[in-house]
């Protein structure tokens, strides 16, 4: 992996700005994560936007850049127009505006360069900026993704599928249960509090390899879904009664390692 101060450019992720007196109390009553140490300092966090069922619909993280009296937000431009009628929907009579920017976002390993802020999801995935002109991509994202079981918009996570906790958002700091009350959050509170989980996002170690959402089959009976691959690990998505038999998907062999799950 290449590492250095001028990262990559994330070309596939979109900056918007979120202005208005009402900017921090309107995303704290929509997203997963806690405003409050925006609105003390600058910095980046990583939230979730959730169906009234406690359904994924978007992740993106939330910046409030050094100097600035406006927010960002960066987001994966797939997501991006579903999310944004979304939040318009939100809005309501707030006094918050919204607004499409031309900002790239750069990311890399290694010491970022001024006006960079650590990934907040896991020290692994390094730092983001914005703003600034990076280089070609050339780290292997997936690699430390799958080493490290961290979703990502598209793949692991689906929409109007997967839920936080599953996911593994509390232990990637995407989730607060201390905030108050957000879209969605009645059930992933329950999650947390009154269920064990059952199944959920884990590093398998795989021989061959299976298309991103193969069916994973333990004794004839669905097991899971296998998502990213790299270097023998893959990220699956395992009900955890029955991952401990013999696990196939497709024509690879897919079995437990030592981590653990990503709701653990």
């Amino acid at each position: 992996m290449t590492e250095g101060r001028l990262g990559e450019t994330a070309a596939d992720r979109v900056v918007w700005t979120v202005s208005g007196a009402d900017r921090f109390k309107f995303l704290q009553g929509l997203i997963s994560n806690d405003m409050l140490p925006l609105e003390k300092a600058p910095g980046l966090i990583w939230a979730a936007l959730l169906s009234p069922q406690g359904k994924y619909l978007a992740d993106f993280f939330v910046i409030r850049p050094e100097g600035a009296a406006h927010l960002l937000i960066d987001i994966h431009q797939d997501l991006a127009a579903a999310t944004w009628k979304r939040l318009v929907m939100y809005r309501l009579r707030a006094d918050v505006q919204l607004q499409t920017t031309d900002l790239q976002v750069t990311r890399g390993l290694g010491v970022g360069p001024a006006g960079s802020m650590p990934d907040p999801r896991h020290s692994a995935l390094g730092w983001r900026a914005y703003g600034l002109t990076g280089g070609p991509a050339v780290i292997d994202w997936d690699a430390i993704r799958v080493a490290h079981c961290i979703p990502e918009s598209g793949i692991e996570l689906i929409v109007e599928d997967s839920y936080l906790l599953e996911t593994g958002f509390e232990r990637l700091h995407g989730v607060d249960f201390r905030k108050g009350c957000y879209v969605g959050q009645e059930v992933t509170a329950r999650m947390k509090h009154k269920t064990e989980l059952r199944k959920g996002l884990v590093t398998v170690g795989i021989e061959g390899a299976a298309p991103v959402g193969t069916a994973i089959m333990s004794e004839e009976k669905e097991a899971g879904r296998i998502f990213t691959q790299s270097c023998g690990k893959a990220i699956a998505y395992l009900r955890f009664d029955r991952s401990s038999s013999p696990m196939m998907a497709g024509e690879a062999r897919v079995f437990l390692l030592a981590e653990d799950r990503a709701g653990a």
